[in-house]
């Protein structure tokens, strides 16, 4: 072989060479990283089983005493599963969802679907989605959740004597504090209901802070802070009904309210649910509404939760539609966030 073919070859080899181990390089800088996204093979396609059977920390629990308990299981694999606890004799519920493969779940007596747990035996069940499986137990609730806020009625001693209420003289009317085992919290709640054929109101309660021997609602001057709380109960079969919830400021601080002069705020509540709902309202973000419609603030313009003086409640439907009907319970302000029942 002469010089220059020799030369060739040596160049070619070294460029093999050198093309190989950039070949090599290029394959390990695209090596898949342990890690990737889209759901798991072994959740999908692998077989379920209950690795540990759900256990209750405390199935006696004291929930006015601040009493918590525990709820935890596993399982095989990652999968949607669903854990509720259910009042027997109330009809409470406590839904707790997650997708993963064990339960660690801690419950303090908060209900999602109303009305509140109750003093009763309660029935706990933990679902798999597209398992046939199922766990059950059984636990106690052995007293009620205390809740927080400035409560301005549980209806539980019937209606405060300084309030105002006003009944029209209609058909069928029922404003009544009612105690026959459907109320959202306790035992207790109010009836509105009624058919006026010449008025869009039903009727009324004011309640004003002197109720409550105090000259304005005790409340803090942080109206983003401030959520005015409410349980309603709107039968569908009667969604013709529009709850209407007012608050009047004293704006100039001489502890009344002057109609036309201070600022009045309110909103609405219309439709019909068939079942209790809590309704929470950040006091900053109600509104002056006139039929309806908002508008522009008779007073000053601020909300100042703590230059309230009265809060009403009016319960109102056109007056061509008939009867009307609505339930209220548990009306209170809380600060730091909304009711959590």
């Amino acid at each position: 072989m002469d010089v220059a073919l020799s030369n060739q070859f040596l160049i070619m080899k070294k460029l093999q060479y050198l093309f190989a181990i950039a070949l090599v390089a290029g394959l390990q800088a695209c090596k898949p990283e342990e890690t990737f996204d889209g759901p798991n093979l072994e959740d999908i396609y692998g077989p379920f089983f209950i690795e540990e059977t759900l256990t209750i920390s405390d199935d006696s629990l004291d929930l006015a005493s601040g009493e918590t308990t525990q709820f935890n299981a596993t399982f095989s694999k990652n999968l949607n599963w669903k854990l509720e606890v259910h009042g027997m004799s109330s009809g409470a519920r406590h839904v707790h969802e997650e997708f993963s493969s064990k339960v660690d779940f801690s419950w303090n007596g908060s209900t999602t679907i109303l009305p509140m747990f109750r003093q009763e035996t309660c029935e706990v069940m933990l679902t798999f989605d597209n398992q046939l499986d199922t766990l059950r137990d059984t636990m106690e609730v052995l007293s009620i959740r205390p809740l927080q806020g400035f409560v301005l009625s549980d209806f539980e001693s019937g209606l405060n004597p300084g309030w105002a209420p006003f009944i029209q003289n209609g058909a069928n009317m029922s404003f009544t504090v009612r105690s026959d085992g459907q109320a959202a919290q306790g035992n207790n709640y109010y009836d509105m209901g009624g058919a006026v054929t010449w008025d869009w109101l039903i009727g009324l309660i004011d309640m004003p802070a002197s109720a409550y021997n105090v000259e304005h609602f005790p409340l803090s001057n942080n109206a983003n802070n401030v959520f005015f709380n409410a349980m309603i109960y709107k039968p569908s079969a009667y969604d013709n009904g529009l709850t209407l919830i007012q608050f009047r400021e004293d704006d100039n601080g001489d502890g009344t309210y002057s109609n036309g002069v201070e600022d009045l705020w309110a909103f609405e509540i219309s439709g019909g649910t068939d079942g209790w709902s809590t309704i929470s309202r950040k006091y900053e973000d109600i509104v002056t509404l006139v039929n309806g419609a908002e508008t522009t603030p008779i007073g000053n313009g601020l909300h100042e939760p703590d230059k309230l003086v009265q809060v009403s409640i009016l319960f109102l439907a056109n007056p061509a539609s008939g009867y009307s009907q609505a339930y209220l319970d548990y009306v209170t302000f809380t600060e730091g966030g909304p009711l959590q029942p």
